[in-house]
């Protein structure tokens, strides 16, 4: 599949640009199709094409559904939104450019990084819809540098004031693809490259397919937060056939932040990730670090993660997100020269994870207010319990375990069976409870097992 993919994208990691041309033909009895350019769409790369594509999606709606196609070329567009009954199909030769211009971007009530706020549209929205579908085997470009360089300069003035944790939401950036309050959707096909922000975001939404996506978001530059596909709150969602090249977490679960996501207290449930691969990202698959609402039943299979990514598997949150991770199975992962194999912390980037208001500040949003608010200890310090991990094969790693959590809340039932680790230093693990090792060779420089403190009931390893 990928390398068919990456062949029919054209991008050798450094062009950008869309195949061949696309014609799209409904067998008999089909949904009604309808061309973006009858009502006015240019694609010339100059024209901006969001009302007349958005009105075609309206249309297709209106009447109960169909399909929208465009002709070969370039769309320059902001926001559009697919309503229920309705496919995009953006076919080969199609470019969807996302215009640079913010004010493109309407905003709505969403969730950002685990807190619910108003947050400018994607390019590409599902929003409150059932039975949406956006595919083909175009380009979605979400031409992001501007949004970037945008967060860098907020960086450079937020950071000496001990702001680090606010920037990330005061710096509007719009997602690329964003499935909201959603059911019955499919994302499927397409190449997904420079996003302004997180670029595929599925939130409070059920039964929704993403699938044969190829996404380059390191087109000129590394964005920050430039998450290939992010799952939020939602149940019944499949990922598969995904190849991902990004500058944050490549995959990530995520159920709400702090205070906000344990008022909201909605789990990410049912998740299926199956034979994709990781290229370049921060991490290859992530949990966390907004797990207020809790993970329960997720499972990742098929899984290749490769250099230069240095962090394979991450279970990350902190003192106040709280939340119960449970029933993550792992199984059947590559990993080649990957620097840290696994890694749980609990206590993951203070200067973002815990927010103060410094007291010279006296007006400020109601999302500040929302980060802000004390959680006790007990409510706040998240839990992760029954973790299956098998058929793991690591080639040059450098450190495989970095796991840790808090004393009153041991990392408790961990299996882990049939790993081939060719690694430097098997790592340590901390505050571990009733892990099992069975048929595993981690093979070490120094010929030892991982350090092991703070544990009991850890077993089936070699000593350290």
């Amino acid at each position: 599949m990928h390398r068919r993919t990456l062949l029919r994208l054209g991008l050798s990691g450094a062009a950008l640009t869309a195949s061949p041309a696309f014609a799209h033909s409904p067998g008999q009895g089909g949904p009604r199709t309808l061309n973006a350019s009858d009502f006015g769409a240019v694609g010339d790369g100059v024209a901006i094409d969001t009302r007349p594509i958005q009105r075609a999606i309206d249309v297709a709606a209106g009447q109960g559904g169909g399909d929208v196609v465009l002709n070969p070329g370039v769309y320059l567009c902001g926001s559009l939104f697919v309503k229920s009954g309705v496919t995009l199909i953006i076919g080969r030769g199609v470019t969807i450019k996302g215009l640079r211009d913010l004010n493109a971007y309407p905003t709505v009530r969403t969730r950002v990084a685990g807190i619910e706020m108003d947050w400018p549209a994607g390019l590409l929205n599902v929003y409150q819809q059932r039975g949406a579908k956006i595919t083909g085997e175009g380009l979605v470009d979400g031409d992001g540098k501007v949004f970037w360089d945008s967060y860098w300069a907020m960086r450079r003035d937020y950071d000496p004031r001990d702001l680090r944790w606010a920037a990330d939401y005061d710096c509007r950036r719009p997602r690329l693809i964003h499935i909201y309050d959603s059911q019955d959707v499919e994302v499927s096909g397409l190449n997904l490259a420079r996003s302004g922000f997180w670029t595929v975001h599925v939130c409070y939404s059920k039964d929704v397919k993403v699938s044969d996506l190829i996404v380059r978001n390191n087109l000129g530059g590394r964005g920050p937060s430039t998450d290939g596909i992010d799952i939020d709150s939602s149940e019944r969602v499949l990922v598969e056939n995904c190849d991902l090249s990004v500058n944050d977490d490549a995959i990530c679960i995520k159920a709400g932040r702090d205070w906000d996501g344990l008022r909201v207290a909605r789990p990410c449930r049912e998740v299926r990730i199956k034979d994709c691969v990781v290229r370049d990202a921060l991490a290859g698959m992530t949990f966390g670090s907004e797990t207020s609402g809790g993970f329960e039943d997720i499972e990742v299979s098929g899984l290749r993660i490769e250099y230069p990514v240095p962090l394979g598997i991450f279970f990350k949150s902190g003192s106040t997100r709280g939340g119960t991770i449970s029933n993550i199975r792992i199984r059947d992962v590559f990993m080649q020269d990957v620097a840290t194999l696994m890694r749980v912390n609990l206590n993951w980037y203070p200067n973002y994870s815990y927010a103060r208001i410094p007291p010279e500040i006296t007006e400020y949003p109601d999302y500040w207010r929302a980060l802000a608010t004390p959680v006790e200890r007990e409510r706040g310090i998240p839990r992760i319990h029954n973790v299956r991990v098998s058929d793991v094969k690591v080639i040059g790693g450098k450190v495989g375990f970095e796991a840790a959590a808090y004393p009153e809340a041991p990392l408790t039932d961990f299996a882990f069976e049939r790993l081939d680790w060719d690694v430097r230093d098997a790592g340590t693990i901390a505050n571990a409870r009733d892990w099992r090792f069975t048929d595993c060779n981690i093979d070490t420089l120094d010929g030892k097992g991982p350090r092991v403190t703070d544990s009991t009931g850890v077993t089936g390893l070699r000593p350290a």
